[in-house]
């Protein structure tokens, strides 16, 4: 396997987390088993397979390798990917699209579809994504995998089958849906991305961006361009019900040596094992 990019790899419930993401440099995430991915600032040769994507906004290290992931797409004779974006964002990737096809020669299909927050897409008849507004400095959104599971209505427990079955064909509806938020991704959000949609807090794993951890860099500042700050993540340690909460997006000024000080120091417990840092 060609190994042109970093790809580090956690595994936890019967998902696996593969990616990279450090600020201004490239971000890219992927879960194999529910065939789906988040921003395409890089593109690992091993994630050419993954069909689905979501993009969480149009900045560079989010988005530059959209072309090349669609043009490799092509160039294996595999079908044309769907890539989910921001509304706004989707003719400018389309110009884009054009003026690379202009020089390469080459096609580049591809289906983009404009998402706004509030909207639902369907992956397979277990699993659908919802969108949700974040705060960064361009529009941008955040995204909720949710696993959906049929349950047979509390009413009707206590039935037989048959009379269960009798019920159906009369057209009565027994069962109800149930939800579960499996992975929830924050993408590029000042604190706000997480607090007004309180979902980030339950998903079982949460992949959440903490750019600056030192203490010498202030909060408001950090909030007006859209990140999050290690002090934001310490004051709201009690809401964190999720399982695993992956950490990353640093900032570049920061070794990983000194990042995992000032995140141990804060955070001793690390969230009672929680939370894992992606350096």
């Amino acid at each position: 396997m060609v190994e042109n990019v970093p790809v580090k790899t956690l595994e936890h419930n019967g998902l696996t987390i593969e990616g990279y993401s450090r600020a201004a440099v490239q971000t890219y995430w992927r879960v194999p088993e529910l065939n789906v991915g988040f921003d395409l600032g890089a593109q690992p040769w091993s994630f050419m397979g993954t069909e689905t994507w979501f993009v969480s906004h149009g900045h560079l290290d989010h988005i530059a390798a959209l072309p090349v992931y669609v043009a490799r797409r092509r160039m294996m004779k595999m079908e044309p990917p769907t890539i989910y974006l921001p509304t706004v964002a989707v003719k400018p990737v389309e110009q884009i699209l054009k003026s690379f096809t202009r020089l390469d020669r080459g096609r580049l299909p591809v289906n983009l579809v404009p998402i706004e927050p509030g909207m639902e897409i369907e992956l397979s008849r277990e699993y659908v994504v919802t969108t949700v507004a974040t705060k960064h400095t361009v529009p941008s959104m955040g995204f909720v995998i949710w696993q959906r599971r049929n349950k047979l209505k509390a009413e009707y427990q206590g039935l037989e089958g048959h009379e269960i079955r009798d019920l159906r064909q009369a057209g009565t509806e027994v069962t109800e849906e149930l939800r579960d938020p499996v992975l929830a991704y924050l993408g590029d959000s000042a604190p706000p991305g997480l607090d007004d949609n309180p979902v980030m807090y339950e998903a079982k794993i949460l992949i959440c961006e903490l750019t600056f951890v030192a203490p010498g860099h202030r909060k408001e500042k950090i909030h007006k361009f859209g990140h999050i700050h290690l002090d934001d993540i310490v004051e709201r340690r009690e809401r964190f019900k999720n399982e695993l909460v992956i950490a990353s997006h640093l900032s570049t000024r920061y070794h990983e040596n000194s990042v995992r000080k000032m995140v141990t120091k804060a955070l001793p417990d690390m969230l009672d094992g929680r939370l894992q840092l992606w350096l």
